[in-house]
């Protein structure tokens, strides 16, 4: 039995390098009592860069009935690195007029969700219900994992959790969010799932006008089960970060008896 629960089978794509699976150090019999944890790299970066991190929280038995799911972005042309999508510049000040923000990347955004919906379909087809999946990231992947969740036609509202390091909500600014939403016959409002969202307090590729506008747009989707943390420092994911993501992780996804 607890062969058979090590593996998983994800998706592997034309032109895309398959993800990392770290299954869990101490599996569990059921499956439903299980969890996964799909964890997104930031940009230009890619799964090995997040992997010593799962290592960690194995290494020292954190969360042990955990699998991680590390995946990599493709190569962007515009931004001539990995990313999950094409970057806007994030400015600390707004621009004078609403026109001349800087137009966002949506296409290459649904693009990414749709391939951690196949992510997320590899999991519950391993039999791990969508409320034992915690989804997140880091930087751009933070960005994709909010935009996942709240877009998503069949995991909108549904996961165990969501992460997010040094990052942002994309398309805050406008209604496209609600537009999407509606488009996949979702409510207007989100449901309780819980999000641990931090950041560094000298982050100043995100800026503290991106942040309030991530929590102002989370807020019109009545998202209120948020535990928000700043820590000393820049757009880095920090050891005190790691601990409190930790400490959250046993609260959304704790274990369950087999």
């Amino acid at each position: 039995m607890a062969g058979r629960s090590r593996r998983m089978t994800l998706p592997s794509l034309a032109g895309r390098i398959d993800p990392i699976f770290k299954p869990a150090t101490k599996p569990t019999s059921d499956p439903a009592h299980s969890a996964a944890f799909i964890f997104l790299h930031g940009l230009g970066d890619d799964a090995e860069g997040l992997e010593n991190i799962a290592d960690q929280f194995q290494k020292n038995d954190k969360v042990s009935w955990m699998s991680w799911v590390i995946p990599n972005a493709v190569e962007d042309r515009d931004a001539m690195t990995t990313a999950w999508y094409s970057p806007s510049p994030l400015t600390a000040f707004a621009p004078t007029r609403p026109e001349l923000e800087e137009e966002e990347d949506e296409k290459g955004l649904v693009k990414s969700a749709a391939y951690v919906e196949s992510l997320i379909d590899a999991c519950v087809k391993k039999g791990i219900p969508p409320n034992r999946i915690v989804l997140g990231g880091f930087s751009q992947g933070c960005a994709l994992s909010l935009f996942t969740d709240l877009t998503s036609k069949k995991y909108s509202g549904r996961l165990a959790g969501i992460v997010g390091l040094c990052g942002y909500l994309p398309l805050a600014g406008g209604a496209r969010l609600q537009h999407l939403r509606a488009v996949a016959d979702l409510p207007p409002t989100h449901g309780d799932v819980a999000m641990f969202l931090a950041r560094g307090k000298g982050d100043s590729l995100i800026p503290k006008r991106i942040w309030n506008m991530t929590l102002k747009g989370l807020e019109a989707f009545d998202a209120t089960s948020i535990e928000e943390h700043e820590y000393e420092g820049g757009h880095t994911i920090s050891g005190p970060m790691l601990r409190d993501m930790c400490n959250w992780l046993e609260k959304v996804i704790p274990k369950l008896e087999d």
